[in-house]
C-alpha cells in the first residue's frame, strides 16, 4: 500500500495525474506488445483502483488495441508526445494499469510480479523467488 500521493505524467508535461494512497500491485510484463510499446525489454505497470487516479492537467487520447491474449484494451496516451499513461478506461473499469515508468518517483521492482515470461527476451533473468507466470495469471 502506498502511504503517499504518487504523481506522474507524460514526457512533454501536457498530461499530469495523481494516484491517491491505495493498495497497488506492480507488474513487470514481458509480452511482445509491452516490448514494442516501450521499445525496451518489458513494461512496468502499477495496477490501482480507477477511483484512486485523478487527472490534474491535460486530456489523454484513447486508442483501443488487441492484447497478446486476444482481448481488447483501452490505452490512454498523450496526443502530443505519445507517452502511454495507463491502460483501461477510468470511467468503466474498476482497475487501471498505470505505466509505472511515467511516475515522477522511480518504483521499486524488487517484489514485482513477472508475467508473460514465455516472451521474455534472451538474457533477461527473473529474480529468484519472484512470482512469475508464463502468460497472464489465472
Amino acid at each position: 500500500m502506498s502511504e503517499e500521493v504518487l504523481c506522474g505524467g507524460c514526457s512533454c508535461g501536457e498530461i499530469r495525474y495523481e494516484i491517491a494512497p491505495t493498495n497497488s500491485r506492480l507488474v513487470v510484463c514481458h509480452c511482445t506488445s509491452c516490448q514494442k510499446q516501450s521499445a525496451s525489454a518489458y513494461g512496468l505497470t502499477m495496477i490501482v483502483p480507477s477511483a484512486a487516479v485523478s487527472l490534474t492537467s491535460g486530456t489523454p487520447k484513447k486508442w483501443t488495441r488487441t492484447t497478446d491474449s486476444g482481448n481488447l484494451q483501452d490505452t490512454f496516451l498523450c496526443g502530443t508526445c505519445g507517452t502511454r499513461i495507463w491502460h483501461g478506461n477510468q470511467h468503466t473499469d474498476e482497475m487501471l494499469k498505470v505505466r509505472a515508468g511515467a511516475l515522477d518517483t522511480p518504483v521499486d521492482v524488487s517484489e514485482a510480479v513477472h508475467i508473460w515470461t514465455n516472451s521474455k527476451l534472451p538474457g533477461i533473468e527473473v529474480p529468484e523467488g519472484a512470482k512469475s507466470f508464463p502468460q497472464n495469471p489465472s
